[in-house]
């Protein structure tokens, strides 16, 4: 008998893995904070004997390293994965025993196209495939992208891909479960994963890596490819080098003068309440990355590597949960933080700024008109499938840097369902603009009376 575990790293759009038998397990790609990974093994009643990496990762920091000190378990990495740490390389056709008395191996598979070493493992109960953890190989209902490593080997990564598709498919039996790491939100997915379980069979109905031709594969999935966020330029060489362990002990607190003085020195403070406890009322200078979702992700996107950054939450529980989130994407000490709310963190004299929130209803009422500026912050891909007529287009991942190309007026902020918008219309007051922050469905903007066009 074996099981598998899924740990799911949702903010991230991510999953690692747990598979063992009685005694003994490996995990497969886990997440930055390893203590979920450790108490799903407690609970399992199983020592991990091996930790292995499908890929060195662009999306996030790997805990595996770590875990493997810990645990003391053999740490598996691709042998073609430059790293500056000691593991145990792994060539196509290796095999490692996962639990002798089940009868678990796993067997390496070269399945390169998302990086150029990427591996695939194949969970074998006594020579017998029952699971395929397949990292940023195949998918479900898509493959991981292959732009993230180096420009000038793009196509040739995406050849890769189809051929590796190709091989798994060849290989293993139509009913071996799929189990990626990326594809529920990971932007190393090269589109979102069409459901939340598959398998080789479905794969081959499904696939466009398997039921099209190389050459159009390749030109639809280059045709496709999405915007890369910026942290990604820091991940892959984070985790070649060997993260750091996880400090998840609580920041130093910091007072209505520390704030205003880090706030005056350009750093950046951040507000993680929700967005519409920050439009009601906040300290004026700061960002709200409302502490849900993949604010994480966009956080990391946004800000300068490397500036420090102070939080600002509600409860101490939310500052915790967001500091985890943080340390997934290299983030991993807050200068400071505090909790509370604005009456908390102003000085005694000071007041809250505020900014009104409307939806694509009120807009209609407005625009257009003269001093109305409607900013569109979505990214071009969405963008393409339509837009409201005389719109500026800004995406979010840009806006810090060109709030000087916002037309003057005032800023109506919209995006896809308000997540973006808000952070943005927090941008824009923080510059000292008019704003008002569209907290709408863009799926209503065309029944709202607003003319919506395709590009």
């Amino acid at each position: 008998m074996f099981f598998i575990d899924t740990v799911d790293v949702a903010g991230l759009g991510n999953r690692g893995y747990l598979a063992g038998g009685e005694r003994t397990a490996v995990v497969v790609d886990p997440p930055r904070d390893i203590d979920h990974v450790l108490a799903a093994a407690v609970r399992r009643d199983v020592r991990i004997t091996h930790v292995v990496e499908t890929h060195l990762h662009n999306d996030y920091v790997s805990g595996g390293l770590e875990l493997a000190r810990l645990t003391g378990a053999v740490y598996l990495v691709p042998a073609d994965a430059q790293v500056s740490f000691t593991r145990t390389p792994v060539r196509d056709g290796d095999r490692v025993t996962v639990d002798a008395g089940a009868g678990l191996t796993l067997r390496a598979l070269a399945t390169p196209g998302h990086t150029p070493h990427h591996t695939s493992y194949v969970l074998e109960e006594d020579g017998t495939a029952v699971a395929a953890f397949t990292g940023g190989s195949l998918l479900i209902g898509t493959v991981g992208r292959p732009d993230l490593v180096e420009p000038r080997l793009t196509e040739r990564l995406a050849r890769a891909q189809h051929a590796s598709a190709h091989r798994l498919a060849a290989e293993l039996p139509d009913e071996t479960p799929v189990l990626p790491t990326h594809g529920f939100g990971s932007f190393c997915s090269s589109t979102q994963a069409a459901g939340d379980a598959t398998t080789i069979g479905k794969e081959k109905a499904q696939n466009e890596a398997l039921t099209l031709d190389v050459d159009t594969f390749v030109a639809e999935l280059l045709a496709g490819l999405d915007d890369i966020p910026a942290y990604y330029t820091h991940m892959g060489p984070l985790n070649a080098a060997g993260p750091r362990p996880v400090d998840l002990t609580p920041p130093a607190v910091a007072d209505a003068e520390e704030i205003a003085a880090r706030l005056a020195a350009g750093e950046w403070v951040v507000d993680l309440r929700s967005r519409v406890a920050f439009a009601e009322g906040h300290v004026a200078g700061t960002f709200n990355f409302e502490a849900v979702g993949q604010f994480a992700m966009y956080l990391a996107w946004l800000i300068p590597w490397g500036r420090p950054v102070t939080l600002l939450a509600e409860s101490a529980e939310q500052l915790a949960d967001a500091q985890r989130a943080l340390t997934r994407v290299g983030i991993d000490r807050p200068a400071a933080a505090a909790t509370g709310g604005p009456a908390d963190w102003l000085p005694a004299d000071g007041t809250a700024a505020a900014f009104p929130r409307a939806d694509f209803a009120e807009l209609a009422r407005r625009h257009p008109a003269e001093g109305t500026v409607v900013l569109d912050v979505r990214r071009d891909s969405e963008r393409a499938d339509g837009h409201i007529e005389g719109s500026v287009h800004i995406p979010l991942h840009t806006l810090h840097r060109r709030i000087d190309e916002v037309p003057e007026g005032e800023v109506w902020v919209h995006c896809a369902g308000g997540t973006r918008a808000a952070i943005a219309a927090s941008l824009l007051d923080a510059a000292g603009r008019r704003v008002v922050a569209v907290d709408d469905a863009f799926d209503s903007a065309e029944r709202a009376g607003l003319v919506v066009r395709a590009r």
